[in-house]
Formats: C-alpha cells, structure tokens, sequence
C-alpha cells in the first residue's frame, strides 16, 4: 500500500473514530488491508448518516446527499478525490472491486432523514435498515471475501436490522426533539400511543409498552441473525462482530424509564471486549 493510500486509510479511520465508535472498534478486529477499506466504508456511512444534523434545511441536505451520488457515479465536478474522505471509499470500491450500486441505495434512502415524515410501519423501516445498514455487513464480508460476491444469507439483512432498531431506540428521545420518529408509527399506534404525544415529549405506559415491542423485535432479528452468522465460513464472521453488543443495547434503551432522555449503554472498554470476545470464539 502506498504511503498516499495510508494517509487516505488514517484520515478515514480518525473520522469513523470520531463519528461512529461502535464501528469504528468492530473495524479494529480486522485484519490489514481489509481494514482500510471496510473503515472508509463506514466513514462514508457515518458521514452520509450525519448530514441531516450538519443540513439547516432539506435542500441543503439534499445537495449534499447528490454530491456523494455524484461522486460514486464518477459525475464530480472538479476533483473529487481532493475530498480525503471520497478518496478513501473510492479506493476501497476501486480496490475490492464494490458494486456503487448499493451506496447509491444507501443514500437515497438516507433522503428519508431530511424529512419529518414518520416511518410508518415495520417493512418500512426494515427496507430502510436494509438500505442503509445491512449493505454495510454485505459489503464489509465482500472485502473479507478478497472482493468476490458472497452469499451471507441472512446475515447482514437480519443484523442489520437490529442494528437499527437499537440504534433508533437508543437515539428516541434526541429524534423527537427534532420532530423526527424513526422507529415504527405503528407499533406505537397500536399501543395508543399518538405522534403528537411523541414529539411531545409524554410519556405513559403504552409508550413503554410499544418500545419494549421494538426490542423484542430487535431481539427476534439478532436471533436469526446468529444463526445465519454461525453458518458463514469462519474469514467472513469478523465482519459481523457488533452482533456481541447489539442485544445489550436494545435492551437497556428499551429498559429506560426516561426514554426521551439519553439513553444508557455499556463503558466503551466493555463493548471492545464484548466484540473482541465474539471475534476470538468465532
């Protein structure tokens, strides 16, 4: 690897250290190159995920969103590569031979986020989960894969999903500050609960009832994502490692009995030996 590809590798890891913790410390279970391009991945993701707190308005992030299409379709204006960040996730794309056309998805989904819309339903967000998380476990076992298309079943799709779901539950109370509700509108229907009573900030009973639903349905996907998981050749199960936290934090966020607060996890020294764990038995 050349020292430019490093300075590339370094600047997109020190993003994702900073942006996304979680995996950033699964991506330090892997081993070198395979590393530096699965971190890029990640950063572009942690960088497209936060444009709708940086955007003051839908346009803004809208431009921004178009700009990263624009450069995985190679229609930049000017060089695009000067942005360490795109360098570095093009050269992994480049490197590993990665389909654009996953990204392209994950970011047109991501246009969901500029928005105040609600998700209306569990298919709903499980095709957004799909878009913007689960490619990122398919894409991340296509590097380990040496580039080569890999069938990891249900692996990604169902960890993926309850990677959202814990990540939306912990990040309830900040997203309806902001007049946002990511988690399914129907669950809380169901149990009485009103997106104005959300958004609002009120708590009540039938609010605890449907969050400790979206945990279970957390729960349910992990399940099936160990199984798929435990059945993948060994190289490729690095890749899935934040299956060793994923459980834990939908649980203690689904516990809270202050959910518009923020919500609890593990010290970070216990999810790096969780993960670090799982790795070394798998």
């Amino acid at each position: 690897m050349s020292g430019e590809a490093g300075g590339l590798g370094d600047y997109a890891a020190s993003f994702l250290r900073d942006a996304d913790r979680d995996r950033y410390y699964a991506s330090l279970l892997l081993k070198q190159p395979e590393q530096k391009a699965v971190q890029a991945l990640y950063a572009f993701a942690a960088d497209a995920a936060s444009i709708r707190d940086r955007a003051r308005e839908p346009a803004a992030g809208e431009i921004r969103l178009q700009w990263w299409a624009d450069a995985l379709k190679g229609e930049g204006y000017g060089n695009v590569r000067q942005n360490p960040l795109a360098a570095a996730l093009l050269e992994a794309i480049e490197q590993y031979q990665l389909p654009a056309g996953p990204l392209l998805r994950l970011i047109a989904a991501r246009r969901f986020d500029l928005y105040h819309d609600a998700m209306p339903d569990v298919p709903s967000f499980e095709g957004y989960a799909g878009e913007t998380v689960s490619v990122l476990y398919q894409l991340a076992a296509m590097v380990l894969n040496g580039g080569a298309e890999v069938e990891t079943g249900d692996a990604a799709g169902h960890l993926g999903v309850a990677h959202a779901l814990a990540g939306h539950l912990r990040a309830f109370g900040y997203n309806a500050s902001t007049g946002r509700i990511f988690l399914p509108m129907s669950i809380f229907a169901a149990n009485g609960v009103t997106e104005g009573e959300i958004l609002a900030g009120q708590e009540s009973e039938g609010l605890f009832a449907a969050l400790a639903q979206i945990s279970d349905l957390a729960q349910e996907h992990l399940g099936k994502a160990r199984t798929a998981i435990a059945a993948l050749p060994k190289p490729l199960r690095p890749a899935f490692a934040q299956v060793a936290i994923t459980g834990g934090q939908a649980e203690r966020a689904a516990r809270s009995r202050t959910p518009f607060a923020a919500m609890p996890d593990l010290p970070e020294w216990q999810r790096i030996a969780k993960m670090a764990w799982w790795a070394w038995r798998s």
